[in-house]
């Protein structure tokens, strides 16, 4: 090697180590900064939540303890709904409370378990019936699984489902009386058919009523509505299997319309559930609008979308509110409100404003912005607004409810607005009366973790 270009060696050989380091610090330094700014955001966001009164989850959401969150940011990457939790100061933060939907991606991926699912907050209590950790109620026998008992999601409910017939199925020897049959479920949702599913498995004899068609919920939710976005295990059948991430309400249902033909499950349709009692020798005496029947144990698998949240304002139940849209295509050329800031009116809106249909369509949101609704839908409805196809208008509430017209409070004052359809997504009810009345107690949680299964 010449003299040259052994010195020139010698140089490089000096600096690499400097350009190394440089290197290295310039990618320290853009992180630190992405951070500060991801931070900054974040902050932002939480202002605004806290701000126009959005920081009171209403269900399941997870609680964060600061003492022990590390900062690595798993559960800020694996929540399928958003940037519900961001990071400030190496810390995660719920900044979207009122939108979680109570998936447990975060507490799951949690490596430090910082992080637990829970049921109301500790100013803002949640009504739920009182069950066990294997979902029984404090009437013996009698179970509760799916969104009845406060977890509304698919994956849950089928969880729930499962776990709670095959504890009351090894239970059948606490009832000496004989039946018709040894189970019956309540409902033929996502929780009621995995509930079936677990008595073919253990070749019980059993029973599923549902006051409407197979689905339950899921066949009352709109037209391709996505229902189902993560992975849940039937009883029997195995994994659900779908060719894309996301399924819609027809993809699930005629899934379980297969199921239902090939293993010949007991699903009797177009059957309410009206009464129970239950007898000395343990045995429940179930009242249907089809007749009287006999178990021994019972699973409530029903959702609470049949006690839809009212207004409480005049009028309203004329037969132009509605509260879930089905088939979009049935109104055309109307002029259609509606009520609701959450994930189910927005999508609600969407369909309704399809310019084949050439509807004029105004959604009514009580408060200062979508409370409830994830980022996906958000961006949809404020693009349809940009472009004039949705009238957004936020703090506003029904007053009153005309034949050809709404009256809704504003800060303005009273206004009319014309009105074919009015579509109310205000949430739903636990039917606690009913509940009580089966003797099933009530309890108000404040900020209490959910049992795991």
């Amino acid at each position: 090697m010449s003299g040259h270009w052994r010195d020139l060696s010698i140089v490089l050989a000096k600096l690499l180590p400097v350009v190394g380091l440089s290197a290295i610090g310039a990618t320290a330094y853009l992180s630190v900064r992405r951070r500060q700014n991801e931070s900054r955001q974040a902050r932002r966001a939480l202002r605004a939540t806290i701000k126009n009164d959005l920081n009171e989850p209403a269900t399941l959401h997870p609680e964060i303890d600061p003492a022990l969150c590390a900062g690595c940011g798993a559960c800020v990457r694996v929540c399928p709904e958003g940037d519900i939790i961001q990071m400030i100061d190496h810390k995660a933060v719920l900044t979207h409370p009122t939108k979680c939907v109570g998936h447990g991606e975060c507490e799951a991926a949690c490596p430090f378990s910082a992080i637990s699912l829970v049921f109301g907050t500790k100013t803002r209590g949640m009504e739920l019936p009182r069950v066990s950790g294997n979902y029984e109620t404090n009437v013996p026998g009698l179970y509760i699984a799916g969104e009845l008992g406060g977890m509304g999601l698919i994956r849950n409910a089928v969880r729930q489902g499962k776990l709670a017939a095959e504890h009351a199925l090894s239970k059948l020897g606490d009832v000496p009386g004989t039946a018709d049959y040894d189970l019956v479920i309540v409902g033929a949702g996502a929780a009621g058919i995995s509930a079936s599913l677990a008595a073919v498995a253990a070749r019980a004899k059993y029973l599923c009523l549902e006051q409407g068609s197979l689905g339950g919920t899921v066949f009352n939710f709109p037209r391709q509505k996505v229902v189902m976005s993560q992975p849940a295990e039937l009883p029997v059948v195995g994994v659900m299997k779908f060719p894309q991430h996301k399924v819609s309400k027809e993809e699930l249902l005629a899934y379980w319309h297969r199921i239902r033909k090939k293993l010949r499950l007991k699903i009797t349709e177009d059957t309410r559930f009206l009464s129970l009692q239950k007898d000395e020798s343990g045995v429940f005496h179930v009242e249907t609008s089809k007749g009287r029947l006999t178990c021994r144990k019972l699973i409530l698998a029903m959702g609470v979308r049949g006690t839809p949240r009212r207004l409480g304002v005049p009028n309203e139940d004329m037969p132009k509110v509605t509260y879930n849209l089905i088939e979009p295509d049935q109104y055309r050329n109307m002029d259609v409100a509606v009520v609701g800031g959450g994930n189910a009116a927005a999508e609600a809106a969407q369909m309704l404003a399809e310019p084949r249909l050439k509807n004029r369509v105004t959604m009514l949101v009580r408060g200062t912005a979508f409370s409830r609704c994830n980022t996906e839908n958000q961006a949809a409805v404020e693009a349809l607004a940009r472009d004039g196809r949705i009238q957004v208008a936020f703090k506003t509430s029904v007053q009153d409810i005309q034949a050809k017209k709404v009256t809704i409070a504003t800060e303005a004052g009273p206004q009319e607005l014309k009105n074919d359809f009015l579509f109310i997504f205000a949430g739903a009810e636990l039917p606690t009366g009913f509940l009580k009345g089966l003797g099933i107690k009530i309890e108000k949680k404040f900020g209490e973790a959910r049992r795991r299964s």
